[in-house]
């Protein structure tokens, strides 16, 4: 079975002490993990980037899929 048709992981980060759940794909979660490796980051402290250039009314985990997105198409570019 593919990974792209398992369900969305939970897992818990933590931003600037406060404990938050963030659903996301698994490709997604590697993704992520592999942007702050490359910038030599945990994905806390990446989390914490993404939670404070988003909108107040996006989620956290939409703001982790469009920044892991962005950041590939300005790698490609």
């Amino acid at each position: 079975m593919s990974r792209a048709s398992e369900r969305p992981a939970k897992r818990s980060l933590t931003l600037r002490g406060h404990r938050t759940s963030v659903s996301l794909e698994a490709e997604f979660w590697q993704a992520f993990r592999d942007i702050a490796d490359e910038r030599g980051l945990t994905i806390n402290a990446l989390a914490i980037e993404v939670d404070e250039a988003r909108q107040t009314d996006i989620g956290l985990a939409s703001a982790i899929r469009v920044f892991v997105l962005n950041h590939y198409r300005k790698t490609k570019a």
